[in-house]
């Protein structure tokens, strides 16, 4: 008996404001940065909303300019209903290419990798279907911002 095929069902795009980088410098991890997040919105058909401030990136750059990716943070959506958000994922590249990003420049998503799971917690029924969900999604770093679109893994 074989396994299904795994299939990816888009739920909504992702706008995260951030702060600039607060760089805390080397750690026996490597370089710890935390990048404050300030909003942003959620915008789809089964999941919609704004994010709130006060979460972040606790971000861990290691030699070779690859980044491992860990946020936490809130979202309400378009009805009230209360979301955690927490992303973990990886976002590395040609080393000239890290460097425009780095810079703050826009740099096409496609020149680099930056993947992230996102797991998503409620306690609002309407939204229990989430907690039951297994996410992902592609990324991309702006001078102010990280955009993804979230899909589930069906």
């Amino acid at each position: 008996m074989g396994l299904p095929e795994p299939t990816l069902t888009k739920i909504a795009h992702v706008h995260v404001l951030l702060d600039p980088v607060q760089t805390l410098g080397q750690t026996p991890h490597g370089l710890r940065r935390i990048i404050p997040i300030t909003g942003g919105s959620i915008t789809g058909e089964r999941l919609s909303g704004e994010i709130l401030p006060g979460g972040a990136d606790w971000q861990l750059v290691h030699d070779d300019g690859a980044a491992t990716i860990d946020t936490r943070y809130t979202a309400r959506t378009h009805d009230g209903a209360l979301i955690y958000l927490a992303t973990s994922g990886v976002r590395h590249g040609p080393p000239e290419v890290l460097e425009r990003l780095a810079a703050g420049d826009e740099v096409d998503p496609r020149e680099y990798y930056f993947r992230v799971t996102v797991r998503l917690e409620t306690g609002d029924p309407r939204y229990y279907w989430i907690n039951r969900a297994v996410f992902v999604a592609y990324a991309a770093r702006h001078p102010d911002a990280v955009a993804y679109d979230l899909y589930t893994l069906d």
